[in-house]
């Protein structure tokens, strides 16, 4: 199951998509009479490639992904893959060292984006996406996950609430991110397969969710500030699990 195709833009997404997959770059558009470095490294991965490059004027760039801050260079890439839940849970073999992310309806292609960056980066081994009131896959989300899309699985699910069970059937421990929780982030136990929930920007964990849960957490905050950005607190959850399996006598 994919999305349509999609655009990506911007000189180090570009680079970044064409050193590590290369396959998902159908054709790059640069803008006429652009030079530089950069520009010059893009031209070698495409060629070494064969991916074919087009010199077009900055009104094409802008046809193709809006009024952004393209650099210069758009790229059409294939489909980003979403792996079925139900066939992805029965390749699972999940340990101690399992945690993936559940995205409860995060409606922000930057936040998503910059979700899925993080989750690659501590070496998650899947973000969970509902079908329905999520942000798709476009070249908002490319560009802020600065071409790491695609790194780790993005799982799609039917029914969030039914993935949440099949993931504790499969011996899962599933933790909300709720700012009135008593426990704190920290407080996290980490010997476990383990699946975070993380709300929607606006309404946080919907109420059926969160009752899933088996626990919660809260990150701390000082200076009276209620509450973090949906990536920054997914990114907090991700580091906080990653450093706590790669600390010292583990």
């Amino acid at each position: 199951m994919s999305d349509q195709p999609a655009y990506i833009y911007g000189k180090n997404p570009l680079i970044e998509q064409l050193r590590n997959r290369p396959d998902k770059v159908e054709k790059v558009f640069l803008r006429k009479n652009l030079r530089g470095g950069s520009i010059a490294d893009i031209e070698s991965l495409a060629s070494q490639h064969r991916i074919p490059v087009s010199f077009v004027p900055g009104g094409k760039l802008a046809e193709l992904v809006g009024q952004v801050n393209d650099q210069g260079v758009v790229a059409l890439v294939s489909p980003v893959s979403y792996h079925d839940f139900s066939e992805w849970l029965e390749r699972l073999e999940p340990d101690s060292g399992t945690a993936v992310l559940l995205l409860d309806e995060i409606a922000d292609p930057q936040n998503f984006g910059a979700i899925l960056r993080s989750a690659a980066a501590a070496n998650l081994a899947a973000v969970i996406v509902p079908k329905h009131r999520q942000a798709p896959v476009n070249a908002t989300v490319m560009k802020t996950s600065a071409g790491t899309a695609g790194r780790i699985p993005i799982v799609r699910a039917g029914n969030l609430n039914q993935a949440i069970r099949q993931l504790k059937d499969q011996k899962f421990w599933v933790a909300g991110l709720d700012q009135a929780a008593d426990q704190i982030l920290w407080e996290m136990e980490a010997d476990r397969p383990l699946a975070f929930v993380i709300g929607s920007e606006g309404s946080g964990i919907r109420k059926k969710t969160g009752e899933l849960c088996d626990f919660h957490y809260r990150i701390p905050m000082a200076n009276q500030v209620e509450s973090l950005n949906a990536s920054v607190s997914a990114a907090l959850v991700c580091y906080e699990w990653f450093r706590k399996k790669n600390s010292p006598g583990k």
